[in-house]
């Protein structure tokens, strides 16, 4: 188990959204569950939240619990397998032939344009 200021250093992920019910903003860490604050200015909210991360470490850590990482990039292979109908096989290689590329980098082409409308 790591030290509490091991954990403090560790780039855990920050959300920090507005509240348009009461003003100001709420922070939240997403990979420590239950770990949010809130402050009247953003600046407010972010020191609020550095504060409620301590307390929340210092807890977990006093009673013992497993304390999760944080997410990382290094956690992923980049590779997954994906069944489809042999229809859609069939066009994904007809459109990846007519373009003069593999089906693999037209797929590619295709999620990371569509993934780009939801980032």
């Amino acid at each position: 188990m790591k030290k509490f200021d091991e954990y403090m250093k560790l780039p855990y992920k920050m959300e920090i959204i507005p509240d348009t019910d009461e003003g100001g903003f709420v922070v939240s860490f997403p990979e420590l569950p239950g770990c949010l604050s809130m402050g009247e200015t953003m600046d407010e909210a972010i020191a609020n939240a550095m504060d409620a991360k301590k307390e929340w470490l210092h807890a977990n850590l006093e009673e013992g619990n497993e304390i999760p990482l944080p997410d990382s990039i290094n956690n992923y292979s980049g590779q997954f397998k994906l069944r489809i109908p042999k229809s859609l096989h069939k066009s994904l290689a007809d459109h990846s032939k007519a373009e003069g590329i593999s089906m693999n980098q037209y797929c590619l082409y295709l999620l990371t344009k569509n993934d780009a409308l939801y980032s």
